[in-house]
């Protein structure tokens, strides 16, 4: 089993920055892409943000320039560090990492959601 364990958000004022982590931990055998998704209600998750196993990160084009992502795969983290948020930032964020173990192959997992507001 493979459990994600995710931590950071909450409500912020226009402006302000937050910080999203994400803890992988269970049968984890080799770890590829970790990234962050995000969802409002009556809409599809779109990616905010991910890193490849080698490194390269890709971000959407919404968050270029405002948020950094980065990954410890010793502590199979990956956390997202964004900075001057904005009202359309809202919405649930869930982080997703694809994980390899020898029972099952490549699998990929999400986390429970964090919620994150940007308001005055």
């Amino acid at each position: 089993q493979v459990h994600l364990v995710e931590s950071g958000g909450g409500l912020v004022q226009p402006g302000g920055s937050l910080r999203l982590s994400c803890a992988a931990s269970g049968r984890i055998f080799s770890i590829g892409t970790m990234g962050w998704y995000r969802q409002v209600p009556g809409k599809a998750r779109e990616l905010v943000a991910d890193i490849f196993s080698d490194g390269r990160p890709k971000y959407a084009d919404s968050v270029k320039g405002r948020c950094v992502i980065a990954t410890d795969t010793v502590q199979k983290t990956v956390v997202l560090q964004m900075n001057s948020l904005k009202p359309e930032d809202t919405a649930v964020y869930y982080c997703h990492v694809d994980i390899y173990n020898e029972a099952t192959g490549w699998d990929s997992y999400w986390g429970q959601g964090t919620q994150v507001t940007v308001s005055s």
